[in-house]
């Protein structure tokens, strides 16, 4: 199972003074055991590029935990932010939506995959094209070639597609 980092240190606290959040994490996904998938740490998109707030947070992590950074402002996709996540075996998290830079980046052991909808102006929203899920699959399946173990979810909840993408991707890469 994978879990989202919750929102008061994400969005309220913007990863200041991670310390307490960080501890309440550790416990709460050291109780999933071998059922642990990754933690998602998503930063808002107004969140401009910090390199010293994020390694420091990055640093505080336990080694045993599996993260996926989601940077939703542009400032952040830098080679430096990539070779941070790279050292810290830290995901980046791959995103498909409105506004949101679609960057193909793989920087650690897993990749973790978002696909907000293919609504070019509204997230959440909007059923993706099975053209459109034959293209992610092709990803997936070079990342998988690659050894990298890819997770992948959809975010557009809106009138069940989450689910139906899901499927359908699914069947695409001959696990349906």
């Amino acid at each position: 199972m994978s879990v989202k980092a919750p929102r008061g240190l994400t969005h309220g606290c913007r990863l200041y003074a991670p310390e307490q959040w960080i501890d309440r994490i550790r416990r709460g996904m050291h109780h999933l055991g071998d059922k642990r998938g990754m933690l998602l740490v998503q930063l808002p998109p107004d969140q401009p590029y910090d390199y010293a707030r994020l390694a420091y947070f990055l640093h505080l992590l336990p080694e045993w935990l599996h993260v996926a950074v989601e940077l939703r402002h542009a400032s952040w996709h830098q080679s430096e932010i990539f070779a941070l996540l790279e050292q810290t075996g830290t995901a980046y998290c791959v995103m498909s939506g409105a506004y949101l830079p679609c960057v193909l980046r793989a920087t650690a052991r897993r990749v973790y995959v978002r696909l907000h909808g293919p609504d070019h102006h509204a997230l959440y929203s909007g059923a993706y094209a099975e053209q459109d899920l034959r293209w992610w699959a092709e990803r997936i399946q070079e990342w998988d070639r690659m050894g990298l173990a890819v997770y992948a979810y959809f975010n557009n909840d809106g009138n069940g597609y989450a689910v139906y993408n899901a499927d359908t991707l699914r069947s695409l890469l001959g696990r349906g």
